[in-house]
């Protein structure tokens, strides 16, 4: 049978919370400010209003706003004098181009509207490999930052570009003289041609070296690597190739090695196939926090990483036969004796990936993978995007310092806020004669050095990347620069005395690389594939690895370990609102990061989090205390089930100050423990006086309760029982007789078989929780931002959801069993009561929800004035115009997904983010309508998209080929979960996918009949 495995959302929904309960039933949890239309109550009832008379007013009030809403207000346009010719009003144009900011990096397709860049999208001509992640998306709303550094400043004050070179060559001539170091300070840069370029400044300045410095640094893995294979890079992993994973504190799926890896991984995580044994690959995790890879697996382990690094001391013996002792926790040793076995087995075809720092623990996987011979272990393609070396920066800071360093010229990072001993960086940064500071914000660094340079943003520079070795890609700038920027490499030819700009020096350079090719194919297309070849390893004591990684021990209290969050990363964009406000995929926690720990040690140190009455989240403030007496204080506590006991979690990239508007001033800032780039710290923790409040949506809009929310199963049932089974149908009673709900109608259906039909797939395998969709679907749909206490009343605007769900069980089969094996009412009440009370280390799904625009949609029959109306193509259409804001069609939607505009967040102070500034609203979609306060709104399943992909065939004489509908959300999505097109044409993949067995409806027995498909979830445990 299908599971009945109990999910749920939260913690506290585990208690059965009176609270929780109410806010369930409760669709608008915040009440009715009636006294704001009614005026004074106390008149009200001493004048003997009687209810016909209240009646009449809301009544002349609804027909009032009625017809007020039917005026849209007036924008005054000014027509071209001279149209560009390469700009069609209405018609959007897209730029092929690539990102690479140090941290983040992507191939794009960017898409501009009367010269204004609007939304990223993913390139996918063949040679691109790298898709936008939601904070790559979010970087065309960093383009419109007003907070922005506008022009040169010298001291302090405003300056020109030309005072800037002549202050800099003067710098360089004094340094020269007087035998002073030169230091260019930047961010790993992965460009030939800017690498090329600061090797011609070094031969010209012999004085001057090139440091590379990484925020999060790789340097261990790049040390173990450039070891063993003489090259300092890192491996391109492809795990489509393997089918079984082993991951030790890797969270590949999310910011580990820079990322990019789920479309590979969810590629093996799809049973397919239409006859035969259907396969998936087999993934275990060992971690300490609950990342989005931990979610994903299989099989996780919640371990501190002193435990993983006896693990992997473990595994290492089994698969190279190897008898290294070490002290493995014999709680532990089963299940990884078994993960070791089964990777052995797999041979080729099995991976091991790690994110221990510390570079004898990357030898180990180095030594593993070459004796497995592993398929996904890629040695030609290798990582170029991190070359930071830990040693070097901190020398670095040891000579600014000691007073050698006469010359500091830094571009792409900011150590001020990113290094854990800034106050050393600062001291050093006062005795350096001259500093330059490239940057697109007046940021912490720039802000004290002698010279604060306006960078371009990565959307208005040229530029030329190399992200795996054997491919080029080309950056080209999409608009002109809005302010009086320069870029880091156009300066530095003026230093070398180079003629031309940066943009020629390209050019010339691309000649040799892209061979075969010409400029303009690979300007067009974005991307040259080169090729290479797979590196030799060399001899390297292994043995001598392993021993030391297995003496490797714990130290105090707990473990603290940082990490990147999938919203904010290395805090780059920390001004960026569509970011501060997305939700985190685990915790469901926005403006904030905090502290995560176990439900076990929440117990025993009285950290505990709350869900009061309004349905915010509340949670105690705790204070870190490092092994050198570093204090952290008042930092929310999060209680995260699956964090691994003795084990804390905290997020990096918050706690910015400079540059920023007051409302994005948000968290604290974990770099400050980041101490020798180390991403584990030994601390204590103690609990700290008051209580947080959190802009937590997890609590909100919940479809618990209800049942066909996440259907899954194991492999082995999928493999050997037949759909009816594991994809049970819900049945009805008709006639006092069970028959399938789906063949029940309250509607009279319509015959849907003539044109397009538009359906939504969405495979719970392939979904790992990125949220690229979620971001992509703010910057298409205008989706506005409401802040933080907004969105702790439950009013936050996104079109579409991530639900977070966790099962009560570990495992499946557990979970199962103990279900099969109640016997009588009282042990029904007691097995199912504990099996609600949260489990150390539970399974996750993610489920994609929006809009299910459903064929017979029950928001359409409420509605008085028909503003909601269903389309002939499957939408369920909204016309703003006509809705007067009664919202009792959020009443009758059972999927909780649509939003209503309680504020007028367009150009409105009380909103200060990119809506409410001349300059961030240049980011907004024409295509779509900005909508006033008091109307009802939700997805539109991209209408606008599909109109114009059908115009666009129409005039090109043609039928729309399979593919070519997008939405925003399917067109982000690198993992392939989202699928969308067609149903009326029978060969499209949408179709296809739609008449699957693994297809299901949510809440399939309310008889709505949606147009979002999603297909059950198989865990090969």
């Amino acid at each position: 049978m299908s599971s009945n495995k109990k999910y749920w959302k939260s913690v506290e929904e585990l208690e059965n919370s009176s609270i929780v309960e109410a806010l369930r039933n409760n669709e608008f949890v915040e009440e009715i400010p009636t006294e704001e239309f009614l005026g004074n109550a106390d008149a009200l009832a001493s004048s003997g209003t009687s209810r016909r008379d209240f009646l009449k007013y809301v009544g002349f009030s609804t027909a009032a706003v009625t017809l007020a809403a039917c005026e849209g207000p007036v924008h005054k346009s000014i027509p071209y004098v001279l149209q560009p010719e390469q700009i069609i009003p209405g018609v959007a144009d897209y730029y092929a181009t690539t990102v690479f900011d140090g941290f983040d990096f992507a191939n794009l397709l960017v898409k501009t509207r009367e010269g204004r860049p609007i939304k990223i999208d993913n390139n996918t001509i063949s040679g691109s490999k790298f898709s936008a992640n939601a904070r790559i998306h979010a970087s065309i709303l960093s383009l419109y930052d007003s907070m922005r550094l506008k022009e040169p400043k010298l001291d302090g004050k405003n300056g020109s570009w030309s005072a800037v070179d002549l202050r800099i060559k003067s710098s360089l001539a004094e340094a020269k003289a007087k035998g002073g170091q030169v230091v260019l300070l930047t961010n790993t840069l992965a460009s030939p041609s800017t690498e090329k370029l600061i090797g011609e400044f070094i031969a010209k300045n012999p004085n001057a070296k090139h440091v590379v410095y990484d925020a999060v640094s790789s340097s261990e893995a790049l040390d173990a690597f450039e070891t063993v294979y003489g090259e300092r890079a890192l491996v391109d992993y492809d795990f489509s190739k393997a089918s079984l994973i082993v991951s030790v504190g890797a969270d590949f799926l999310g910011d580990w090695q820079g990322g990019g890896y789920d479309s590979g991984y969810a590629q093996g995580r799809i049973p397919a196939g239409p006859t035969g044994s259907k396969k998936m690959s087999r993934h275990f995790q060992l971690e300490s926090n609950m990342t989005l890879s931990g979610a994903a697996a299989d099989k996780r382990i919640p371990m501190s990483s002193a435990d993983q690094k006896q693990a992997l001391v473990q595994i290492y013996n089994i698969i190279t036969g190897s008898s290294v002792a070490n002290s493995l926790d014999a709680k532990f040793k089963p299940e990884v004796v078994k993960a070791a076995q089964q990777l052995k087995l797999a041979g080729a075809k099995g991976v091991l990936v790690s994110g221990l720092e510390d570079k004898n623990a990357q030898l180990l996987v180095l030594a593993i993978n070459q004796v497995l011979a592993s398929e996904a272990f890629n040695t030609a393609g290798t990582r170029q995007i991190r070359k930071g070396s830990n040693a070097v920066v901190t020398q670095l800071v040891k000579d600014m310092n000691a007073g050698s360093v006469h010359t500091l010229i830094m571009s792409g990072i900011n150590p001020v806020y990113t290094l854990a001993d800034s106050a050393s960086f600062v001291s050093g940064l006062k005795k350096v004669k001259t500093s330059v500071a490239f940057s697109l914000k007046e940021d912490e660094t720039a802000s004290i050095t002698t010279i604060a340079a306006p960078a371009p943003h990565y959307l208005e520079a040229w530029g030329d990347v190399v992200i795996t070795k054997g491919t080029y890609s080309l950056t080209q700038p999409t608009i002109r620069p809005i302010f009086n920027t320069k870029q880091f490499q156009d300066v530095l030819l003026s230093l070398n005395g180079t003629p031309g700009n940066f943009y020629d020096y390209i050019k010339a350079n691309s000649a040799s690389i892209i061979v075969g090719s010409s400029w303009n194919k690979v300007l067009h297309d974005g991307v040259f594939v080169i090729g290479s070849s797979a590196l030799s390893a060399g001899s390297v004591d292994y043995a001598a690895a392993a021993s030391a990684v297995a003496k490797s021990k714990s130290a105090g209290d707990f473990e603290l370990v940082l990490y990147t969050k999938t919203g904010m990363g290395d805090g780059q964009q920390a001004n960026n609102p569509w970011l501060q406000e997305f939700p985190d995929p685990i915790t469901r926690v926005s403006w904030d990061n905090y502290v995560t720990v176990s439900n076990a040690d929440a117990k025993k140190y009285n950290l505990s989090n709350e869900i009061v009455a309004n349905g915010g989240l509340n949670g105690s403030y705790a204070t870190i205390t490092t092994a050198d007496g570093l204090k952290l204080e008042n930092v929310p506590v999060i209680v995260q089930p699956g964090q691994a006991v003795g084990t804390v979690g905290l997020a990096l990239g918050y706690g910015r100050k400079a540059a920023l508007k007051e409302e994005m001033v948000v968290g604290l800032n974990a770099y400050s423990l980041y101490k020798n780039f180390n991403s584990v710290q030994s601390v204590t923790i103690a609990k700290a006086n008051g209580v947080h409040e959190f802009a937590c949506v997890q609590g909100q809009k919940t479809l618990m309760g209800r049942g066909d929310i996440i259907k899954e199963t194991s492999l082995e049932i999928f493999n050997t029982k037949d759909a009816e089974h594991w994809n049970e149908q819900p049945m009805v009673s008709l006639d006092h007789e069970e028959v399938k709900a789906t063949t029940v109608d309250l509607w009279e259906s319509f015959d849907r078989t003539t044109g397009h039909h538009f359906n939504l797939s969405i495979d719970l395998n392939a979904c790992t929780g990125c949220g690229a969709c979620v971001i992509a679907c703010h910057a298409e749909n205008n989706v506005p931002v409401v802040g933080k206490a907004e969105v702790r009343r439950s009013r936050d605007m996104h079109w579409l959801r991530i639900d977070r769900y966790y099962s009560s069980e570990s495992t499946f089969e557990g979970d199962n069993e103990r279900k099969d094996n109640i016997a009588g009412l009282s042990s029904s009440l007691s097995t199912f009561n504990e099996m609600e009370k949260p489990g150390d280390n539970p399974q996750v799904s993610f489920q994609p929800v929006m809009c299910q625009h459903c064929n017979h949609a029950p928001c359409e029959t409420v509605c008085p004035v028909a503003a909601t109306s269903h389309g002939r193509e499957g939408q369920n259409h909204m016309a703003y115009n006509r809705c007067v804001g009664t919202r009792y069609c959020a009443n009758n939607c059972p999927y909780k997904v649509r939003r209503f505009n309680w504020f007028l967040y367009n150009k409105n102070s009380e909103f200060d983010y990119h809506m409410n500034d001349d300059l961030g609203r240049m980011v907004l979609n024409p295509d779509v309508n900005v909508r006033s306060r008091g109307v009802m709104e939700k997805c539109s399943m991209c209408i606008q998209m599909t109109q114009a992909t059908k115009l666009k065939a129409k005039n090109e004489g043609r039928p729309v080929a399979d593919g070519e509908f997008q939405t925003a959300c399917s067109n982000a999505c690198s993992s392939g979960a989202m699928i969308f097109g067609d149903v009326n044409d029978a060969e499209s993949k949408v179709a296809k996918l739609a008449a699957d067995d693994r297809s299901y409806h949510l809440l399939e027995h309310v008889g709505t009949k949606p147009n979002v498909v999603y297909h059950v979830k198989v865990r090969n445990t």
